[in-house]
């Protein structure tokens, strides 16, 4: 059991990490939204007045994204996002959007302009189209779930493209967004002629004028309409222009912004990420997982295996766009490829990937697995364990089980990358899939305080560091015993520590 004074340190030190961490825990949205319309609004008035320059302007954004999330996440990801060698992100933009949330669109395209990210919008105009042709008298077609595109539907589609286009343009230029609208980046043939008529499948993306907005400071704005081989336009779906665009650039982010703000599984939760590597079967078993999300997850499986390791999908409500690209924790679904975790409790293999590890000449973004296991060698001996780590080597955990049912997660170790690309998070899950209940132990001036905060069920405070637990009840034995060791700074505790840098390993 643990004592009364334990008792009684845990309630007022779970409130003062509280407090301390209310500056790098993620704000709610409406105090997000809030700061955002402060920042807009004086980023407006400024400019007006002549007295904002951009330097000004990209602080005041800096300061807005800031307060969504906590300093780390922001920094970190601002800084993956300006130093990249890929294009930032494409944005697939539907009809509803553009009819319904334009305006909560456009304050987020102007924060990430004035931050100097240029995304490529690509934008559709279903719902609006339905709309004119049935003013028209004509009755919408699809088969396949594609809209048959006849002469009369195709002239009423292009005018209907450029209108919506130059709405788009016209608002965003009105929130002091630099644009420009880009024709004829898309080449198409025709889909099936007899089935569809004019409708394409995109054959070449045109990406001079694309990159050259980028360069210049623009952000491009494309329609879905393409270019036949035979002159004629043709109608191409947005979600597929978006995608064929993305595998033509290769960009970090593919966005799909949506109403309901992301994937739902059989319980009407929304799904916060998938790893496809780790994922995919276990969701193409599932009942619920069929119609439109069965088909939605399985594109974005043949998208990303066209796209680099680094890249990703995210499926969000435009007004979540910012704490989706700028916090851990996210807002809509997060889907990438991921890396397949592995686990070992031998020596021996550990072994094996330590001689491996080294004499790979592609390690400079992976662990120093040998230092690793060197540092927790004669625990590992003496211990049992199990290891996890992901095939590029991008993140390592080491877990020790103890009597009664608790465990001790030894060490977690993570490359950037390993924390970009969700390897850290993943890696975390198969551990609380394999052991229940789990304690750990870090310094209370660890940046990453917050991130284990979130996944733990509770938390003490002693000499400047913070134990963390989940799945025990405060009172257990088995807790009691880990509370004890890490109060004295006695045996595992006192020996373990976590390695949670990232960028490097230590």
């Amino acid at each position: 059991m643990l004592p009364a004074a334990a008792i009684g340190l845990r309630t007022s030190v779970r409130l003062a990490t509280s407090r301390t961490l209310t500056r790098v825990s993620a704000a709610p949205a409406l105090t997000s939204t809030r700061c955002l319309h402060r920042a807009l609004s004086t980023t407006h008035s400024l400019a007006a007045a002549s007295l904002l320059n951009r330097d000004r302007a990209r602080e005041i954004m800096a300061h807005t994204i800031r307060n969504i999330g906590s300093k780390r996440e922001t920094e970190a990801y601002l800084k993956v996002f300006t130093l990249a060698s890929q294009h930032f992100a494409v944005i697939k933009v539907g009809g509803a959007i553009l009819q319904e949330h334009l305006d909560e669109f456009c304050a987020s395209i102007l924060l990430l302009y004035e931050l100097g990210l240029y995304p490529i919008i690509v934008h559709g105009g279903g719902p609006q189209l339905n709309s004119l042709l049935e003013a028209e008298g004509v009755v919408p077609q699809f088969q396949g779930g594609i809209r048959v595109t006849d002469a009369k539907t195709l002239g009423i589609a292009r005018k209907l493209f450029l209108e919506e286009n130059l709405r788009l343009i016209e608002r965003l230029d009105s929130f002091g967004v630099a644009t420009r609208a880009i024709q004829g980046a898309f080449r198409a043939s025709y889909l099936d002629k007899e089935k569809w008529q004019y409708v394409g499948k995109i054959t070449e993306v045109r990406k001079q004028a694309i990159e050259g907005s980028i360069s210049a400071g623009y952000v491009p704005v494309l329609t879905s309409m393409a270019e036949g081989d035979d002159g004629h336009l043709l109608n191409v779906n947005a979600d597929v222009a978006a995608a064929e665009l993305a595998r033509a650039l290769k960009p970090l982010k593919v966005i799909y912004l949506s109403e309901k703000g992301g994937l739902f599984d059989g319980e009407d939760k929304k799904i916060s990420q998938i790893n496809l590597d780790e994922e995919f079967d276990y969701l193409m078993a599932q009942p619920w997982c069929k119609y439109g999300t069965r088909l939605k997850i399985q594109e974005i499986q043949d998208l990303l295996n066209d796209l680099p390791r680094s890249s990703s999908v995210a499926i969000i409500h435009p007004g979540d766009l910012e704490k989706e690209l700028f916090t851990d924790s996210g807002a809509g679904t997060l889907i990438r490829l991921g890396n397949r975790i592995r686990k070992t409790s031998s020596i021996k293999e550990l072994d094996g990937i330590k001689k491996l590890e080294a004499g790979s000449s592609s390690s400079s973004d992976s662990l120093d697995v040998a230092a690793i296991v060197d540092q927790f060698a004669s625990i590992l001996t003496e211990n049992k364990f199990t290891a996890y780590y992901d095939d590029a080597i991008h993140c390592m955990a080491i877990v020790v089980p103890q009597s009664q049912g608790m465990a001790i997660l030894t060490s977690l170790s993570t490359t950037s990358t390993g924390w970009l690309n969700g390897t850290m998070e993943n890696i975390f899950t198969a551990i609380k899939k394999d052991y229940p209940a789990l304690a750990w132990a870090v310094g209370e001036r660890d940046e990453n305080l917050a991130w284990f905060l979130e996944r733990a069920d509770g938390s003490f405070h002693k000499n400047g560091r913070v134990l963390f637990y989940y799945g025990s009840e405060m009172r257990s034995e088995a807790l009691s015993s880990v509370y004890e060791n890490f109060v004295s700074g006695r045996a595992t505790l006192g020996d373990f520590s976590l390695e949670s840098g990232r960028g490097e390993s230590r």
